[in-house]
């Protein structure tokens, strides 16, 4: 990152991933579904509760039988407590509640799930970011872990810690999710990409916030 988008992402006033923060207060507030019930009333009006809920997610959860990560999280909430229709993956509304609880982690540490049901989640996310994929045959960890802070044209390639999500991307002039931001990568690398939501996002985002262990939360963050 440029001191310009360092500063722009310190800056409330001046981050814009932070309109995703602002909507995504305004739909907590808001009853939906059959129920006619609201975020907050089951957790808050500040969403006091959730603090640190983003810095422990993908978790394990026993009535899926598997982990989630915390856009499925709340897709799973919308569907069983309101009675409403889930939010799409990367819909407008579904980035902006994603956004609004993991700015109530900023600034807490990373805090992967040790539950001891996702070791296997971690395992798999591991492998997969160690395999080579694509018709330019590459893995995640040639570039992220191999390469980090040289030059691929002429961009710097990060270590690929997943702290900010959802991000604002200055090449996608929105707030987008990590599980986007990987797509990215496959397409890159000419690989197929997965659905939204499947379990290779969340085994990878899994892997990811093991690597970013201790490293403060910084949602909404601001990218190239």
């Amino acid at each position: 990152m440029s001191p310009e988008t360092q500063a722009m992402q310190r800056d409330d006033m001046e981050n814009p991933g932070m309109l995703a923060v602002l909507d995504g207060a305004e739909l907590w507030a808001r009853p939906a579904g059959t129920a006619g019930r609201s975020c907050a009333d089951c957790h808050g009006a500040d969403a006091a509760s959730m603090r640190g809920v983003a810095a422990r997610h993908p978790a394990f959860d026993a009535a899926r039988g598997g982990a989630v990560d915390l856009a499925g999280r709340i897709v799973q909430c919308t569907a069983a407590r309101q009675g409403a229709a889930p939010p799409a993956r990367e819909s407008r509304p579904l980035l902006s509640l994603s956004a609004f609880l993991a700015h109530r982690s900023r600034g807490m540490p990373v805090a992967p799930d040790d539950d001891p049901r996702m070791a296997p989640v971690v395992d798999a996310g591991r492998a997969l970011w160690n395999r080579r994929l694509g018709q330019l045959n590459l893995s995640c960890a040639q570039c992220h872990d191999d390469n980090a802070g040289q030059k691929l044209a002429s961009a710097t390639i990060p270590e690929a810690h997943p702290t900010g999500y959802p991000i604002y991307r200055l090449e996608w002039q929105t707030v987008g999710s990590l599980q986007r931001r990987i797509r990215g990568c496959l397409t890159g690398v000419r690989a197929e990409p997965f659905a939204y939501g499947a379990d290779e996002y969340v085994a990878r985002e899994a892997f990811m916030m093991s690597r970013a262990r201790g490293m403060p939360v910084e949602a909404p963050g601001v990218r190239p």
